[in-house]
């Protein structure tokens, strides 16, 4: 009879499954479904022993070991799984042969368990022999079941075939050579279609049973791809692919349909669920491509691992360049520095010799090029071994001072970022750390290898999740999404709110932006969310769930959510108290937008750090409500300034109700009376000695005045106030009305004089940059100035500048209402989300 030849090459098709794949009886059957239905002309299917088998032989091993005779009833627990699942699955002649062999494996088991238990002692190759059982049960019962189907297929102990050499690292390599033959050899003694091999197991050249060691089904799976070279190999598993990063870290990530075999390399190493680096390499020898799929999501394509792809036939791709991100955590940085190391060869080689000796790993390399410093990542669990082992091994030259120190950083995290793309994409990098500036996290080391597959960075570890999902989010273009505390939820933070639920929809539809409100609270309650509060209820839900007000726990709740990169603090109140807390939110990197004028009216050194930490830093602080409502002030003056133009006095009436009030009081009616009127229509506070008394108006002069670069406190701004000397001290709102009266005939005679000159009154603020001053009082306009053709309760305000010097820059509309002040917080929110990236 003539040898028959394995045929090699395309025709076949590898697959492999893993433990979960073949789980239980019907899972066998689906997987037999699955190798039914591939046309391949020719098919080699790798299996892992039924799910938890293997952990249940090692168990068996360490109780013989160790003396515990519930071994005994623990082989009766495999036995009973592996006879149960072949009595739902087999029947006939085929049950009766395969449950023989399975008794016939069990009392060998049995005995050479016994043996392990008078010993006391288990060699490895005897343990690898007991393990890889699972192995050869689970490929039995498959061969029966796919033979069923009318296939021609045999099934292959591996161990007859695959041949491997240990190394020392507890791995093995394979002898590609010597298995090529002995496959050879097996194939003409049983030639077939589908061959159903095990994984994990293989034999030393000495024919000792051995096994693969962790992740072996897969590199049996790929080594079976090279030795037939196959057109490809299939990994069958439970999750739909590999992911753009960790998917519980990360909720935006997605399937990558494609990575190379480089890319796929440097995300194992993070960890990522794809393949162990050593099942890449016997397959990138010969271009075969690994299909990752999920065997109980059939309809999704997985991701294939091969040669990068080239160009399309335009040129166009629109891959990211940036394919992956993966994290590491409990790591330790190890920085040896001193100048006696620079320029003396061996230093690193002496530091790494001390590594290696303490049997440490090192993760990630840094060195700068002045040689001063090197520095290490290892495991936190060794740091203490690799410092202390540095310590004792440059103990000379720490004393003599030529090197200054050996210090350790701990609680750090790395965070990969992974893409064969990056080698020719300019910008990634700087992308990258704007990306980590914005989210405010601060990078403690950087490597980058010259291949350019992988940027690492080293983070502490409490703001890992967060840079991964800043970066992420930045590549991938998921949303601009912001995790806003709402402190207020009065007349103008329920607006905000409710006009928040409003437009959360379209904004996220069309511009991509996720605005997350974690939390609202008022004095007395708030209502903190995990993933953000719906908004088409919240009034009842801050009733109903609200807890004891406290906003240092509100500031942690809002903040510490890891899985949003950036927090917003919307302080809708006119609380001092919470305006203090601006300085130490901006310094934590939490961005500030507010109507509250009482931090940039407060005492100047306060205004003055304040506006220096925010220039400093990456955080953002809006306050464009401060004056004026949402009429665009403080972005008109910002930008006249910025584009090089000088102040030369900004005039304005800049409060609606004085406003409303001034536009009413044309004669017809007594002072006392438009007061009452604007009160009873709501445009004035409970008490209208608030805003009779001009202090709301100072405050909006001081935040221009500072904006425009004067140095001034409130209290070096004259006031005019109307409310008369003896009604200030007055006990109630009520009285003071009452009294109101008395006073009406100053303010008529005022007017009066004005009329008669063709002029009106005006309760106006002025910076007048020139002379650095400001002032607030009552003044006289002619019947054509701008300020006199008022009307309702609106704002007007006129900017002179050395531009706009003959016709002043005039910006004019409503400048109080709960809607339009709203409005104006809610385009600061805008604009801080296209700061951070959102698409403009």
């Amino acid at each position: 009879m003539d040898k028959v030849h394995l045929p090699k090459g395309n025709m076949w098709a590898v697959h492999k499954f893993g433990g979960t794949c073949v789980g239980t009886s019907q899972r066998i059957k689906n997987v037999a479904d699955i190798i039914v239905s591939d046309d391949s002309e020719r098919k080699l299917v790798v299996v892992s022993a039924m799910s938890k088998v293997t952990d249940m032989m090692y168990d068996l091993i360490n109780k013989a070991q160790s003396r515990d005779d519930s071994y005994i009833s623990a082989l009766d627990a495999v036995l009973e799984k592996h006879q149960s699942t072949a009595l739902d699955l087999l029947d006939g002649d085929d049950l009766a042969t395969f449950l023989s062999q399975l008794h016939h494996d069990i009392s060998n088991l049995k005995a050479m368990l016994r043996a392990i238990y008078i010993a006391g002692h288990v060699t490895e190759s005897f343990s690898d022999f007991v393990v890889g059982h699972g192995e050869l049960w689970s490929a039995q019962m498959l061969s029966y079941i796919v033979r069923k189907n009318e296939l021609d297929c045999k099934w292959m102990d591996t161990r007859e075939v695959l041949i491997v050499n240990p190394t020392s690292s507890n791995q093995v390599d394979p002898d590609f050579l010597e298995s090529e033959r002995r496959l050879e050899k097996w194939f003409s003694q049983n030639p077939s279609k589908v061959i159903i091999a095990t994984g994990f197991i293989a034999s030393t050249p000495q024919n000792i049973p051995t096994t693969l060691k962790r992740d072996g089904s897969d590199f049996s799976a790929a080594i079976m791809g090279a030795l037939f070279r196959a057109r490809r190999v299939t990994i069958w598993t439970d999750v739909d692919g590999v992911y753009s990063a960790d998917p519980r870290k990360v909720s935006e990530a997605v399937i990558l349909r494609t990575l190379s075999y480089q890319e796929a390399w440097e995300m194992s190493y993070f960890g990522a669920n794809v393949l162990h680096p050593r099942t890449i390499i016997p397959v990138m020898r010969y271009d075969i491509p690994i299909v990752i799929r999920n065997i109980f999501n059939i309809s999704s394509p997985g991701t294939t691992i091969c040669h990068p792809a080239t160009e399309d036939e335009d040129g166009q791709r629109l891959e990211s360049p940036v394919k992956g991100f993966a994290t590491i955590d409990n790591l330790a940085l190890v920085n040896v520095e001193g100048t006696g190391m620079a320029g003396v060869p061996g230093t690193a080689s002496a530091i790494f010799g001390a590594v290696k000796d303490v049997g440490a790993n090192v993760i990630m390399i840094s060195q700068a090029s002045s040689e001063h410093s090197v520095c290490f990542a290892v495991p936190e669990k060794e740091v203490k071994a690799v410092a202390e082992a540095l310590q004792s091994r440059f103990r000379q030259a720490l004393d003599a001072g030529r090197l200054s120190q050996v210090a350790v950083i701990p609680n750090c995290s790395i965070l990969a970022t992974v893409g064969q793309k990056m080698a020719s994409t300019p910008g990634v990098s700087a992308t990258l750390f704007n990306a980590l500036a914005k989210a405010n996290i601060n990078v403690r080391a950087i490597a980058q290898g010259c291949s350019e597959y992988n940027i690492t960075v080293v983070v502490k570890r409490e703001d890992c999740i967060r840079a991964l999902r800043a970066v992420h989010s930045r590549f991938y273009l998921s949303r601009t999404t912001i995790a806003m505390g709402i402190i207020g939820p009065g007349l103008i933070g329920g607006t905000l709110l409710d006009q928040l639920r409003d437009q959360a929809a379209v904004l996220k539809e069309e511009f991509n932006i996720d605005l997350r409100v974690m939390g609202i609270t008022g004095s007395r309650t708030m209502l903190l969310s995990e993933v953000g509060i719906d908004l088409s209820r919240w009034r009842e839900l801050l009733k109903q769930k609200g807890q004891v007000a406290d906003l240092e726990k509100f500031t942690q709740h809002v903040h510490g959510n890891h899985f949003i990169p950036n927090t917003v603090l919307v302080d809708c109140t006119a609380d001092s108290n919470v305006a203090s807390c601006y300085h130490d939110w901006l310094r934590k990197g939490i961005h500030v937008i507010t109507p509250n004028k009482k931090a940039n009216s407060g005492p100047l050194d306060k205004y003055l750090k304040l506006r220096a930490l925010q220039r400093q830093s990456y955080t953002h602080y809006f306050y464009e409500a401060t004056v004026g409502a949402g009429l665009p002030i403080i972005s008109t003056l910002r930008g006249l300034l910025e584009t090089g133009d000088r102040i030369l006095r900004i005039e304005g009436i800049f409060s609606g109700t004085l406003s409303y009030i001034f536009n009413n009081f044309t004669g017809t009616r007594p002072f006392s009376e438009v007061v009452a009127e604007a009160k009873q229509a709501g445009y004035t506070e409970p008490d209208p000695r608030d805003d009779l008394s001009g202090t709301d108006v100072a405050r909006k002069v001081i935040i221009l005045a500072r904006e425009s670069g004067l140095k001034l406190e409130l209290s070096d701004i004259p006031v005019q106030s109307l409310v008369p000397e003896p009604l200030r001290a007055t006990a109630s709102a009520e009285d003071f009305m009452e009294q109101l009266p008395q006073f009406d005939k100053d303010l008529a005679r005022e007017r009066q004089e004005a009329e008669e000159s063709g002029e009106v009154l005006r309760y106006v603020g002025v910076v007048d940059a020139v002379n650095q001053e400001g002032v607030v009082e009552l003044r006289r306009y002619s019947k054509d100035h701008p300020f006199a053709q008022l009307s309702g309760s609106d704002n007007i305000i006129a900017f002179t500048t050395t531009r706009y010097k003959e016709q002043p820059l005039i910006v004019r509309g409503p400048g109080a209402g709960a809607q339009v002040t709203a409005g104006g917080i809610f385009s600061d929110i805008l604009r801080l989300a296209s700061y951070l990236g959102a698409p403009s």
